[in-house]
């Protein structure tokens, strides 16, 4: 019937302006209202056993005055919206943001004049990541063939201006290494957690460790 969807939309709006627990809102994420419900469950309580012992409790929850401090457990591999970025492992190759589809990632480096007759390191001059265009997709961390950069554990990320959502290479190195273990499976090998708070050292994210020299004789004289 025309006009019955705009119907069920009004009643939505009237109920959320007349009901008590709409007209308060004086929380933030991630805490939430608690009904009666909610606290006699905390309580571990009867619901009406709870109402009766506490009665001015119960009206608060009516009126969404009681509020319940709560976060919801994160899995350690979320892949939040930040990156954990490892200077000692990066080499600059840029693979990263080769490898960007909407190549948000931006890196400009320069000789360093250090380890010559290695190769010659690189210093990181620049290093951005627009935050504000990034879908999440992790191609830049299943690209890097050091580990370098990993997905981050956080998500409250939100800015008030445009520009704030870019990252540049000081905020990267002062940021907490807390990596999310999304595609770095030696992290979950290594029980590795960053919901837990523990920071990773550049020493423990990589995949590849100096074989032994009795692992080199068993591989290549031992054969």
């Amino acid at each position: 019937m025309y006009g019955l969807g705009i119907t069920k939309g009004l009643v939505v709006t009237m109920k959320n302006l007349v009901l008590p627990s709409r007209q308060f809102n004086i929380y933030q994420y991630p805490d939430r209202k608690a009904n009666p419900f909610d606290l006699a469950k905390l309580s571990n309580t009867n619901p009406v056993i709870f109402m009766f012992k506490n009665p001015i409790r119960t009206i608060k929850s009516l009126i969404g005055l009681e509020i319940i401090k709560e976060r919801i457990p994160q899995d350690a591999r979320f892949r939040g919206q930040e990156f954990a970025w490892f200077e000692q492992r990066c080499t600059g190759c840029a693979s990263c943001a080769k490898y960007c589809p909407l190549g948000i990632i931006k890196i400009v480096t320069d000789t360093s004049g250090v380890n010559y007759q290695e190769g010659q390191s690189y210093d990181i001059e620049v290093f951005d990541i627009d935050m504000g265009r990034c879908m999440y997709c992790g191609l830049c961390v299943e690209a890097c063939p050091y580990d370098a950069l990993h997905m981050g554990s956080g998500f409250e990320e939100g800015q008030y201006k445009r520009d704030d959502l870019v990252i540049d290479v000081n905020r990267l190195k002062k940021a907490d290494k807390k990596p999310s273990t999304w595609f770095r499976p030696q992290l979950t090998d290594r029980g590795y957690d960053p919901m837990k708070g523990d920071k990773a050292s550049w020493t423990q994210v990589g995949r590849h460790e100096k074989p032994s020299t009795e692992d080199q004789k068993d591989n290549w004289v031992n054969r």
